[in-house]
């Protein structure tokens, strides 16, 4: 099969399927929000487009080439993305695709919370300290918790733009940890035993974000684990239903 096809950014299932599809004779257009999401496609075949666009751009976009259809591999919790990428894909008469990425079943003794704000007043009844990593976009949120710049530790992207926001909010550096991920379990739980962490806020970001490995770090070292649920069930397709889709057999 040959053609072209637009992805819309954002997971490292999106990655991959970027990175995988000219393998199978497609060109590929991704769209990311940041200069980060153009980085992690530097070395592969496929064009970054970088910057956040709104529903009209997302349409002229899609109807600057001929693009077979618009695959949405944004994030889970970016509920609004994914909400202007079916418009746009509506208005320009383009078929879409949703990739999904599985996030599990619940298990016992998970705390969880709606949204960041819910899990931020939750936190002002929880004792000890706290490793957020929920990522920048909902560090506001969090300065809600009392005492906040002696009580959390933040993991974020190593991007210019998640540590300007870090430290903008008055979060102390030495209470910053700026790495790529997903992570290992021995890596989180060196984390939370190294700064004493008795809670983990978590988004349930699936396997391939590494959410599995935070629980199980969180449960080996004796901390609560907070869960911020998804925003909305999604239909749609996983990384190899798509691969089977474009191309025939995964790899």
């Amino acid at each position: 099969m040959s053609g072209e096809l637009l992805i819309f950014g954002g997971t490292a299932e999106g990655t991959k399927l970027a990175r995988l599809l000219p393998q199978r004779g497609y060109r590929v257009t991704v769209s990311v929000a940041t200069d980060y999401g153009a980085l992690m496609l530097a070395d592969s075949a496929v064009q970054a487009r970088v910057g956040r666009l709104d529903v009209a751009e997302m349409a002229e976009l899609m109807q600057s080439r001929p693009f077979l259809a618009v695959i949405d591999a944004t994030h889970p919790y970016a509920d609004r993305a994914t909400e202007n990428i079916r418009a746009a894909a509506e208005e320009a008469g383009l078929s879409y695709r949703r990739l999904l990425r599985p996030e599990g079943q619940e298990e016992p003794g998970w705390l969880t919370a709606a949204t960041a704000q819910e899990a931020a007043q939750q936190l002002n009844h929880l004792p000890g300290n706290i490793l957020l990593t929920t990522g920048s976009k909902e560090l506001e949120a969090f300065t809600a918790v009392e005492g906040y710049q002696q009580r959390l530790w933040v993991r974020i992207l190593a991007s210019e733009e998640s540590l300007h926001k870090a430290l903008s909010l008055a979060y102390p550096p030495n209470h910053i940890i700026a790495m790529h991920g997903p992570f290992s379990k021995e890596l989180n739980l060196a984390l939370l035993r190294q700064f004493q962490i008795q809670t983990l806020v978590t988004k349930r970001s699936g396997r391939a974000g590494g959410f599995w490995e935070k629980a199980e770090a969180a449960g080996e070292a004796g901390a609560a684990l907070l869960v911020i649920q998804r925003p909305s069930r999604e239909t749609g397709l996983t990384l190899e239903e798509l691969l089977v889709e474009f191309g025939g057999e995964t790899p």
